[in-house]
């Protein structure tokens, strides 16, 4: 028997800061994240990060969060990626989204007004309360820190 999983609508209210500004885009259905795109031209150099305005904000309900990622084929291909990663914008948030690109190539890379430049992804978060205790439970790995689990 075929199990199919429950799918929940998450409404994001956009606000348009100028007549440039397009609405996150998913580039195929079924995708799990949704395009951002420039509102400006703009030359990265090599090393630089920038963060580059997309003319919207978004209203992000209680309870989720929006997270801005790199795009892999401008990753790929340019070397241009997200520095943050993933960006958080929190649910209380209400300014313009930016994205804080970096060129890792070794060229110039030409921003342009309406490019594809990263991807938003809406996530739940769950409600922590973070509790002082004197001990924690023990683990296989323990206090082993980085590189500590294999190769």
């Amino acid at each position: 028997m075929k199990s199919e999983a429950k799918t929940v609508t998450v409404k994001v209210r956009v606000k348009r800061l100028s007549p440039d500004a397009k609405m996150p885009k998913a580039a195929m259905k079924g995708d799990v994240a949704f395009d951002l795109f420039s509102v400006i031209d703009y030359e990265l150099r090599p090393s630089e990060r920038f963060a580059v305005p997309t003319g919207i904000v978004v209203e992000i309900p209680p309870g989720y969060e929006g997270q801005v990622r790199p795009r892999s084929g401008l990753a790929l291909k340019e070397g241009i990626t997200v520095l943050n990663t993933p960006g958080t914008i929190d649910s209380g948030y209400r300014g313009e989204v930016h994205t804080i690109m970096m060129n890792h190539g070794g060229e110039s890379f030409k921003i342009t007004k309406g490019m594809r430049i990263s991807q938003l992804a809406i996530r739940p978060v769950p409600e922590v309360e973070f509790v002082e205790v004197d001990e924690l439970s023990d683990t296989e790995r323990g206090e082993d820190g980085f590189g500590s689990t294999g190769k």
